[in-house]
């Protein structure tokens, strides 16, 4: 197709400067049917392109895709969908769907879901350039990631992002064009120069994990979290209850000895105020130094130092989750769309926002809040236990993969082996301290954390750092090998200053050398992120392998936690589907995991129970 530097006059529902010639090349934008079957010819023949969309909104429930823009290696195209319709994207449905032409996006998964949802389109082989800056930034946190600031970054060039925020439902200008044009052209050098700095640096495995999971990751946030309102609206309703009953109690109990008084001579205290809480446990005759949850430890059988800390428990869901949760009910689906950063930490764990549903506390009144609609249930897939099978694997301990390998509990064997008494002698609070020690010491923790954790499983604070310091090396006696592996992944660290996943995710460390408390901070990650990383690179993949086992069924991803993945299901299907999720989730692990066992517990539930 011939790409001239002519302005022509469109015919679509406003006029369009037809070709305009442009600093970085050509552009051309397309308002006529007959003109697609020609272009879809030709982009079958591009080994890659860039794709950008422009929509009348962020929300694809509620806006609308406007432009299509596409770049090739001789010119950029732009499609105006409102006036060619959405069939348009039929036409192009091979081209968008395939492996070939690989498709480079700019956070790809907004493309996907507008995609996905305005046109049922799954977006082939993607090469996503804000993925592959964030992971070149190997877990500098601090680097900005939009299309403007990589394409300053790596090819020196300015994309103005003004004209984003115009309005895309009206006649298009030539401003609005040429920016539409302009934010997909940069695309196809950003990728070549990002798989360039990707090879250098050893991360091509951690950008496929990466790519593949957009798609995925897109699906989820459409399909959004079931959300029961009634149910939540009944339980803040208790909740406010109680907290108004703890908090006449915790007046009535020390109102004999507050203060400060009201105007009508009335004792009151501040529950939210420190030192007013205090002052008033103390003139109770308690000899407590502060008023933290530690502090309060060894008085918490004391009746108001337990309606204290039930009350700020209560306090603390209802500021968190509390009416204002309801606010991201969607209005259109009823549901809960959380934003998923798919690299949401250095790690590479996803984290979520507006709402952040992963972090929904795991209470049950809570949980049941999240209910699958009549006909259908929902599964919740976990891996047990999956950061000391991949610490089992690293290290190789002979002990540890003894436990895994015969399919025993590892927290009641290492009890059983630090406390010297039989597998079935074990009490709770042993196996929880054994917990507790299991997953503390992987990630760096030392004695004095190590007490407050067991204190909290004790519930009193009568543990010393003596003790706790004699239980790590107690420990270490035992899994020799994981403190070898543990002790080198940690000086590896420092001296290489950087740390990798099994994927080949990095991490890269900046520290001053001589500054003691930075060396020992940078020895604790470099112990954990191996693991951790890891666990990132297996879900990601699990994401991936489960979304594709889900196509034959009416069932999608609904939600992502570092190690469950939560998935709706028509009922009729749920334990068919149920047992293609944990082949799925186990077939990932074991491509990370060689020796240790992969263990995925499912439960199908009409709530979000395990």
């Amino acid at each position: 197709m011939k790409i001239s530097g002519e302005v022509e006059r469109g015919t679509g529902r406003g006029d369009h400067p037809r070709d305009s010639k442009r600093a970085m090349g050509t552009y051309r934008v397309i308002t006529r049917m007959a003109e697609l079957e020609t272009l879809r010819a030709q982009l079958l023949t591009e080994p890659v392109l860039g794709v950008d969309t422009e929509t009348t909104a962020l929300d694809p429930y509620q806006g609308r895709i406007r432009l299509l823009q596409i770049a090739t290696s001789s010119g950029v195209f732009v499609l105006d969908l409102f006036a060619l319709g959405l069939s348009a994207l039929e036409v192009l449905r091979p081209v968008l769907e395939s492996e070939r032409p690989i498709k480079v996006l700019h956070n790809a998964k907004f493309d996907a879901k507008m995609l996905r949802h305005h046109a049922g389109l799954e977006l082939g082989r993607i090469f996503d350039t804000m993925l592959a800056s964030q992971l070149v930034a190997a877990g500098d946190m601090a680097k900005r990631h939009g299309l403007a600031d990589v394409a300053e970054r790596y090819l020196r060039e300015r994309v103005e992002k003004a004209p984003q925020l115009s309005d895309w439902s009206g006649e298009l200008s030539r401003a609005q064009l040429e920016y539409a044009a302009r934010d997909v052209e940069v695309l196809l050098p950003l990728r070549r120069i990002l798989i360039q700095k990707l090879k250098e640096l050893g991360l091509v495995r951690a950008a496929q994990l990466e790519f593949e999971c957009v798609v995925p990751t897109a699906a989820m946030e459409l399909a959004g979290m079931p959300f029961d309102v009634e149910r939540w609206h009944s339980l803040m309703e208790a909740w406010e209850r109680r907290r108004a009953q703890l908090h006449e109690a915790l007046q009535r109990e020390l109102a004999s000895v507050a203060a400060q008084r009201d105007l009508f001579g009335h004792a009151e205290i501040n529950l939210n105020s420190p030192h007013q809480v205090l002052m008033g446990l103390r003139r109770l005759g308690l000899a407590v130094e502060g008023t933290s949850e530690w502090d309060l430890l060894p008085y918490r059988e004391h009746p108001v130092v337990r309606l204290l800390l039930e009350y700020r428990s209560v306090q603390k869901l209802l500021s968190t989750f509390g009416r204002g949760f309801l606010e991201h009910r969607h209005p259109v689906t009823g549901r809960l769309h959380g934003d998923f950063h798919q690299i949401g930490t250095p790690t590479g764990r996803y984290s979520c926002s507006e709402p952040n549903i992963q972090q929904v506390p795991n209470v049950p009144e809570i949980r049941a809040c999240f209910r699958a609609p009549v006909g259908r249930r929902l599964i919740v897939a976990d891996y047990s236990q999956i950061e000391l099978r991949i610490l089992a694997e690293f290290s190789q301990d002979p002990k540890m993969l003894e436990a895994f390998l015969n399919g025993l509990d590892l927290h009641r064997m290492t009890a059983s082996w630090m406390f010297k008494v039989p597998p079935e002698e074990v009490t709770k609070e042993q196996r929880a301290i054994a917990k507790t020690i299991n997953f503390g010491l992987m990630y760096g923790m030392g004695a004095t954390s190590l007490a407050a954790r067991i204190a909290e499983v004790r519930q009193r604070a009568d543990i010393s750092i003596a003790e706790a310091e004699a239980l790590i090396a107690n420990y270490f006696e035992i899994y020799r090998r994981v403190g070898e592996w543990l002790r080198a992944a940690g000086d590896t660290a420092v001296s290489v200053r950087h740390s990798r996943s099994q994927s080949g995710r990095l991490w890269r460390f900046h520290f001053d050398s001589a500054d003691r408390e930075q060396v020992a901070a940078i020895q604790r990650l470099g112990k954990n992120f191996p693991i951790q990383g890891t666990g990132a690179d297996i879900l990601k993949r699990a994401m991936r392998l489960v979304y594709d086992a889900l196509r034959p069924y009416d069932a999608h991803i609904v939600n992502s936690i570092h190690d469950e993945i939560v998935v709706e299901v028509a009922e009729d299907h749920a334990p068919e589907v149920a047992e293609r999720v944990r082949e799925r989730m186990i077939a990932a692990g074991r491509e990370f995991i060689k020796t240790v066992p992969i263990e995925v517990d499912v439960v199908i539930s009409e709530v979000w129970a395990k």
